[in-house]
């Protein structure tokens, strides 16, 4: 099994209860704020916008697509699933310079993510192996020099007049122009190769979907480990770690030391927090509609919320180790901030799981968390 013995767990979770106690994981201190100001002057007067023209981009193309299912699928992973693309391009904050091919990077690779989740959800009939089939564009897309594959040989639908194999192009481009990706290669391959576990996760069969993912855990992490199987195969759903180790690409002599610290606490930690955040602001609409959700697989509703606060406790001080960590508690205390502050989070029902889970993430979560709810207002105004 992929998690503790019961007593081991039992006293991790005792420990965490304890640091809770007049404890902040992630204060609001002069660095910090400084990182913050940072952090959002370079987004508001770079990031969003640079990412909304890549966005605009690969929209223009999508719209040319012969299929028209397919068609579908693209635009609305762009339109439905844009703050996706915005959340990967805060990533953009963590390298010392603006780095233009980097941002490119993150909005192409985050595109195919969300695009190959619609068209393997679509298509979820057509069994597991056309969902791993499509989802070798996520290798591939960090793989420069790697083989070019028909990614739709299972699929029922396949004209997308070059779509995928573009955005794939456009990564590997980009991861060359990095200069150290030699560095992390490895390691993002591995990260897209565990993103595999994302064809499972739209099995029209639970039980067999959760068995697989049983299994895959149990092959990937054969020895104890921390996380639960369904907060790993969770993670390995998120492409945060992928992101996070690219940003150290971008720098001229990353130590390795860094980069294991960065991969270890954004594997699974971080990632974890996002699918499981992503699986909490929408349960709603996934019990409405039938979908997986990581959530029910704890126990119970309270043990799901202590558990999201853990992962979220545990990341924070995994980054506590990093150099410039003040940067990565902007962006996951941005990204806690940002599914809490959905209006699907903010009912009556929900209020007080809500409280707990910032209360997990500290100041800098509750102080970001009314600025995001802004956000997301501006935000719909805009596209209407």
């Amino acid at each position: 099994m992929c998690r503790l013995a019961p007593s081991a767990r039992r006293t991790s979770r005792d420990t965490s209860a304890d640091r809770t106690d007049g404890f902040d994981p992630a204060p609001i201190t002069g660095p910090q704020l400084g990182a913050l100001l940072a952090g959002v002057c370079r987004e508001l007067t770079w990031g969003l916008h640079a990412a909304g023209r890549e966005i605009a981009c690969w929209r223009h193309l999508a719209e040319q697509m012969p299929d028209e299912r397919l068609r579908a699928d693209a635009l609305d992973a762009l339109s439905r699933k844009r703050g996706q693309s915005e959340g990967a391009a805060l990533f953009t904050i963590l390298p010392q310079s603006r780095n233009r091919r980097y941002l490119r990077l993150l909005v192409a690779y985050q595109t195919i993510w969300d695009y190959l989740d619609s068209v393997n959800e679509r298509g979820a009939h057509a069994g597991v192996a056309n969902g791993r089939r499509l989802h070798l564009a996520l290798f591939d897309a960090l793989d420069p020099g790697g083989v070019d594959r028909d990614y739709y040989a299972y699929s029922p639908w396949r004209d997308d007049g070059g779509y995928l194999q573009t955005l794939v192009s456009t990564c590997r481009e980009c991861c060359v122009s990095l200069p150290s990706y030699g560095r992390v290669r490895a390691l993002v391959l591995r990260e897209a190769m565990r993103a595999q576990v994302l064809a499972l996760n739209h099995d029209t069969d639970p039980e067999r979907r959760d068995r697989s993912l049983r299994a895959w855990a149990a092959s990937e992490f054969p020895g104890a480990h921390d996380a639960s199987w369904w907060e790993l195969t969770g993670a390995a759903s998120a492409g945060l770690a992928t992101f996070a180790l690219l940003a150290l690409a971008c720098e001229h002599a990353p130590t390795e030391r860094e980069i294991e610290r960065t991969q270890a606490a954004y594997f699974p930690w971080a990632s974890a927090i996002a699918c499981m955040l992503d699986s909490y602001a929408d349960q709603a609409e996934d019990t409405l509609n039938g979908d997986h959700s990581y959530l029910e697989h704890y126990p119970t509703k309270d043990a799901a919320i202590t558990g999201t606060c853990e992962l979220i406790r545990r990341c924070l001080r995994e980054l506590h180790k990093l150099e410039n960590s003040e940067k990565h508690f902007v962006i996951v205390c941005s990204m806690v901030a940002l599914y809490l502050s959905k209006d699907s989070a903010r009912t009556d029902q929900m209020r007080s799981s809500s409280d707990q889970i910032a209360d997990a993430g500290g100041s800098l979560s509750r102080v970001l968390l009314p600025a995001l709810r802004l956000w997301r207002a501006a935000h719909r105004l805009t596209s209407l």
